[in-house]
């Protein structure tokens, strides 16, 4: 099994990801994504925090850009559309449920967590819950691992 797509922090990755989020970061063992001037869009979340809770959203959006640009899709109900796709295609929920099985593995090369057993993030792999956790996968994997992120990150309009 190859090393899930991140690259160890430096302290500066994480007052800039502490700063984006207006809060201490915790529990980020990588950077999985960034924007072209290098700033953290995605962070890669260790699967049990340091106060030992359970975290299952293994990929973090942690961009302020590319977390107002999730928040706009929600807002105009992008994830009614998104469930109705998932509930047409056999392509597409085969293809999201493997997006679901490839988070899970990434995740679990980390830790294995007992209490995050098959739970993977943003309502993989039958239903379109969190576009936010959608758009960190599909930003942290890369193109065409996780279709409706790549559609949600398409649909956004924010390019990193």
């Amino acid at each position: 099994m190859s090393r899930p797509p991140y690259t160890e922090p430096t302290e500066a990755d994480i007052r800039a990801v502490s700063e984006q989020l207006g809060r201490e970061a915790r529990g980020v063992i990588g950077i999985a994504a960034r924007t072209s001037d290098g700033s953290p869009t995605v962070v890669a979340t260790a699967p049990r925090l340091p106060d030992g809770s359970p975290f299952p959203t293994f990929y973090y959006l942690c961009h302020p850009e590319a977390v107002a640009a999730a928040s706009r899709l929600e807002a105009v109900g992008m994830m009614v559309e998104f469930n109705e796709m998932l509930a047409e295609s056999e392509e597409l929920r085969a293809q999201y449920a493997a997006a679901h099985e490839q988070y899970i593995a990434d995740r679990d090369q980390v830790g294995e967590v007992p209490e995050l057993a098959g739970v993977s993030a943003g309502g993989m792999p039958t239903r379109v819950k969190c576009l936010h956790a959608l758009i960190g996968h599909a930003l942290a994997a890369g193109p065409g691992v996780n279709p409706i992120g790549d559609l949600a990150l398409e649909r956004s309009g924010w390019r990193p």
